[in-house]
Formats: structure tokens, sequence, C-alpha cells
């Protein structure tokens, strides 16, 4: 008896928590690993940015003006990237342009997933009509061509970095609400909840206490994937002009500013577009890597 009793505290202590669970099957996928550095970069030169850059991103140089970079003919070390038409460096303009693509990716996440999870468990509790009504006005959203949606709100609401980020955020709710909707239907089955409800518990605990923490695994994916989404349509917005307005250094507003230059001045136009590229699919990886981590259909036994 006394064996058994130890041989199953043994087990207890060496089963990994749920941390090293989720690391174990997070590293598991190689491109998220990388994925997963790139973005930690990336919130770095977000973070730190304007200390990180070697100049002002707003700073013009008149005698440096479409300078190439420092391996081309014509190019220094002291603008290593090179300039764009206003002598401004570019390297300094994509460190710290990071700081506005990763305040859109957290702001909009945070607005879209906020809401939708809300709605989304609303929906999923609620009486037969009301969930039609939530669903219907969502389907109606999902109609529209979501650039397309985001540029007539940004038309209403004016050209501005903000009013982009609110726009991308409405856009991106109904994916949420759908999400979340579908997980507690499912979850609203199980005997957990009945037992729950047989005890009295209010459909504001089980919907928050409850059910909530068990939906969480697809919307963290989601939002991964969603971050990543906010970032190219807030680079397409500022690019038509209608996101973040000159001089702000955003990636979007820098390849619309560069766009006449295609021809003769190469690297205004390829170095911001590597950046968002290269983000976006570095978040992308990653969120593979938390599907594969958190999903327990995925995981191997």
């Amino acid at each position: 008896m006394d064996d058994a009793l130890s041989a199953e505290a043994e087990m207890v202590h060496d089963r990994p928590g749920r941390l090293r669970e989720f690391w174990f099957y997070f590293r598991e996928n190689r491109g998220a690993v990388i994925g997963l550095w790139i973005f930690a970069i990336f919130a770095v030169l977000a973070l730190f940015g304007p200390w990180i850059a070697p100049h002002d991103a707003t700073e013009q140089f008149r005698s440096a003006i479409l300078q190439p970079p420092a391996w081309q003919e014509g190019g220094t070390w002291n603008h290593i990237l090179g300039t764009d038409p206003l002598g401004r460096d570019m390297l300094s303009r994509l460190i710290v342009g990071a700081r506005y693509s990763f305040f859109v990716g957290i702001v909009v996440v945070t607005i879209a997933a906020s809401g939708g999870i809300i709605i989304g468990l609303i929906s999923g509790f609620a009486p037969k009509w009301v969930d039609t009504i939530i669903m219907r006005i969502m389907d109606i959203i999902l109609a529209f061509p979501s650039l397309l949606l985001a540029l007539v709100l940004v038309a209403i609401l004016g050209p501005s970095l903000t009013n982009a980020m609110i726009a991308i955020a409405i856009v991106l709710q109904p994916h949420y609400v759908r999400l979340t909707r579908a997980s507690v239907i499912s979850e609203r089955q199980k005997d957990y909840v009945t037992s729950a409800r047989v005890v009295g518990a209010s459909t504001l605990r089980l919907m928050v206490v409850t059910v909530l923490p068990n939906c969480l695994a697809p919307i963290i994916v989601q939002a991964a994937l969603s971050f990543s989404t906010a970032i190219l349509d807030a680079a397409a917005l500022g690019f038509l002009g209608m996101g973040a307005q000159p001089p702000t250094p955003e990636w979007g507003t820098m390849l619309a500013e560069a766009r006449e230059f295609i021809l003769r001045a190469w690297w205004v136009v390829t170095f911001p577009g590597l950046a968002i590229l290269v983000t976006v699919l570095a978040i992308n990886l990653m969120g593979d890597g938390l599907r594969d981590a958190l999903d327990p259909k995925l995981k191997r036994s």
C-alpha cells in the first residue's frame, strides 16, 4: 500500500507543470521558435526604438537626400540603409516604426478580443432569438471585404492612426464572436457546467468563471493571428493615406511616401516592405506553434 502511494506521489511530482508542458509542445515546432525570437526582437525595438535608433526618425539630412545603402556606391555607414526622399535615415525610421506597428497590434487585439469575447459569451448563453440577431449582425459585417469595410469606417471617422485601429478592431471582432460562441455552445453540454448549474451558480458565474477559462485556447491562437492581420491592415490603410499621417514613421505610410521613387531608389520601398513581411511571417509562425501547444487534439501522445 505504501509502495503504491509513494509511486503515485512520485508520478505526480514528475508530472510537468502547465507552462513546462506548453513549452515542450511549442518548441516541437521549429518555425514557431524562430518566429518567437523574431517577435521578441520586434518587441524590444518597439519598446526601446527611440534609444536604439542611430538618428532621430524625423530629422532631415538635406545633403543626403535619397542616399543609397552603405554597401552600394554613394552610400555611407552614417546611414546604413540609406535615406528617404526627405533625407531621413531609413534604419532609424524602420526601428521607430516598429513601435507603431506593435502598438497597433496590441490595441486592435485588445479591443477586438474583449468585445468579441463578451458578445460571444452573451450569444452562447442568450435565448435563441437574441443569438440569431447577434449572429446575423456578425454575418453582415463578415460579408464585406475587411479592408473595404475598414476604409469606409476610417473615411467616416477621419484618417488617423487611432481611427484606423478602431476600424480594424471592428472588422476583426466578428471572428472572436463566432469563435467564442462556438466554444461556449460546445462547453455548455459538458457535465461540469451542468454540475455548476445544479449547485446554484448564476448565469454570470457560469459564463465568466466556469465556461470562459475552457474556451481560451482557440481565442489565444486567434489573437496571435489577428495581431499580424492588424499590422497588415494598418500598413494597407497607411499606404492608402487613411492610416497614420506623415511624418509618422509607420511602415505603411513609409511605403506610400516612397512609391513614386520605386524605380530610382529601390531601398525606400524594399526595406519597409521587408519589415512588414518578416514581422507578419514571424507572428504567423508563432501562432501555428501556439495552436500546436494549446490544442489537445494536436498534442503528441
